[in-house]
């Protein structure tokens, strides 16, 4: 056991201060890449954008979250096990409804890829999350590893996340060039 809970995660603050600014920059750039590709989000396209891009903005909210909460200094670990496991867990029921929609329910036209980095991959990092905060109430410094690991894990599903988006956007929207006519 390390003597303190402080003293543990002063060693991990610049991390937690990268992997916050990281995340706090890319939600940032979701509302914009929004706005840019507010032409192609339509009625048609409105379940999409639900299924999609939100997630992406509570991953990379929920890094932040975790991130924000890790650096306040008056913590012990019982408190931050508490906010670390509260966020794990409405992060686990949020993937688990995903998952429903888009695996059970076969509510949209996704491949297997998709699947696993929209919905389970990100899953992996909530319940690395929930470990963390079990972890932190039993005062093991391991807790801080499986905390790191669950922000890599949220923020390398939501960055291709967006990457993937990106590219759905760029392909679906219009050319600006005439139609074609029939």
């Amino acid at each position: 056991m390390t003597a303190s809970l402080a003293e543990l995660l002063h060693d991990w603050h610049d991390f937690y201060l990268l992997v916050g600014t990281a995340s706090a920059t890319l939600v940032g750039l979701m509302f914009v890449a929004c706005s840019i590709g507010a032409a192609v989000f339509n009625e048609q396209s409105r379940a999409a954008l639900a299924a999609f891009i939100t997630p992406t903005v509570v991953h990379f909210a929920a890094a932040l979250f975790a991130s924000l909460a890790v650096t306040i200094p008056t913590h012990d670990w019982h408190s931050l096990g508490v906010l670390l496991g509260a966020g794990g867990l409405a992060g686990t029921i949020y993937c688990g409804r995903l998952m429903v929609q888009m695996i059970i329910r076969h509510r949209f036209n996704i491949d297997l890829v998709d699947r696993l980095f929209y919905a389970l991959i990100p899953l992996l990092g909530y319940l690395l999350a929930l470990v963390a905060a079990g972890l932190l109430f039993e005062q093991s410094a391991m807790g801080a590893n499986l905390i790191a690991a669950a922000l890599l894990v949220l923020l390398f599903a939501g960055i291709r996340n967006a990457w993937d988006m990106m590219v759905w956007i760029v392909l679906k929207a219009p050319s600006g060039a005439a139609p074609p006519s029939s």
